[in-house]
């Protein structure tokens, strides 16, 4: 019995266009709602949201069997961080601040086990394999795993060339908000300098065998991230549009 198939992972080599959005309330009952929308990707996010090993793994139990895929972004590509997701049932990983062709190699390996990476091979105990009810797990897992690396600064920019020929980056994300403020446009990702960068960006991932992701909560600017080649492209972000909602249902009230 092999490892379950990434169907995330699956659907992007196939081309196919992805629906996200982010899950920032760190909590299964938020995401468990947010999964009734039939978003195809859900972000369980560990770098910006409060998040822990056991809220992570609260989470992607609640999507067992969801349509909307689960993709952790963990703070940083630390080997021994992504070897804990990945033992707790997370087969697509989101890293930050990836800048060279060197970092992405590191964090293939760290997502594999030998002799393609440097996995610890503890998964018998793990909620990965169904606690070693699946006995092929470390055998097919490496084929299931999916790397998503975010590139988000000059430096990024710079090596993305040399990023898209890392064999195993299944995508790259680029990351607007992070990406203007080390351009010196901090606060301004909609600016005509920075959208340049963005979409020469894009369009280079879009022409090479990886899936070009980005984040866009504006209709318009995610339309136009969708026409220069995203492939996987999130629209919201939960926690803003609760607060969104609420604070528009109590103007209503006030104001009238």
């Amino acid at each position: 019995m092999p490892a379950p198939e990434n169907r995330f992972k699956s659907a992007l080599a196939r081309g196919e266009m992805q629906y996200g959005c982010w899950a920032g309330f760190a909590d299964a009952y938020g995401i468990e709602i947010l999964a009734t929308a039939g978003f195809d990707w859900l972000v369980i996010d560990g770098e910006h949201a409060p998040n822990d090993l056991r809220s992570i793994v609260a989470q992607l139990q609640v999507l067992d069997g969801k349509h909307s895929a689960p993709v952790v972004r963990l703070p940083m590509g630390e080997a021994w961080l992504i070897k804990q997701v990945l033992d707790a049932g997370a087969q697509t990983l989101l890293i930050p601040l990836v800048e060279s062709a060197e970092e992405a190699r590191a964090l293939v390996r760290a997502m594999r086990y030998p002799p393609e990476g440097i996995r610890g091979s503890g998964a018998a105990l793990a909620r990965a394999s169904q606690f070693s009810g699946i006995p092929d797990y470390s055998l097919t897992a490496n084929g299931q795993m999916c790397l998503l690396i975010q590139v988000e600064t000059v430096a990024g920019i710079e090596a993305l060339d040399d990023i898209l020929a890392v064999d195993g980056v299944d995508g790259v994300f680029i990351g607007p908000s992070d990406l203007a403020a080390d351009m010196g446009y901090l606060g301004k990702k909609q600016d005509g300098p920075v959208q340049d960068v963005i979409r020469d960006a894009i369009a280079k991932i879009a022409a090479s065998d990886k899936a070009a992701g980005i984040l866009a909560t504006d209709h318009e600017t995610a339309l136009k991230y969708r026409e220069w080649g995203a492939q996987f492209l999130a629209v919201g972000i939960d926690v803003v549009i609760f607060a969104k909602a609420a604070r528009e249902t109590m103007a209503r009230w006030r104001d009238g």
